[in-house]
């Protein structure tokens, strides 16, 4: 009897050992998967903060142009904006809106 135990202790141990190993590979791939994840997306957002940090600004935008394009850039008024909208029969130039929500 007493050997019948001590070898169902040992099968329940090996049992348990390996459901636990499993289960603990599989939480593992799971956090690899997520960690790959979100290194992707730290990426794509230090690129999309940078290009909104350096970008968005006027002040930064007139900075460049003096900069880099000398006198080929002049500033516009938003009003002075037309759109050109072709369509198959017809040609039409409508003014610029800024719908604000």
């Amino acid at each position: 009897m007493k050997k019948f135990a001590l070898a169902a202790i040992i099968f329940f141990l090996i049992l348990s050992t390996a459901i636990i190993k499993n289960t603990t590979k599989q939480i593992e791939d799971e956090i690899f998967t997520v960690n790959e994840n979100i290194r992707v997306l730290k990426s794509e957002f230090e690129n999309v903060s940078l290009e909104y940090d350096y970008l968005s600004s006027a002040e930064k935008l007139l900075e460049y142009q003096s900069l880099y394009f000398d006198d080929e850039l002049i500033q516009k008024k938003i009003n002075d904006i037309k759109i050109y909208n072709i369509s198959d029969d017809m040609k039409k130039i409508q003014n610029f809106k800024i719908i604000k929500e």
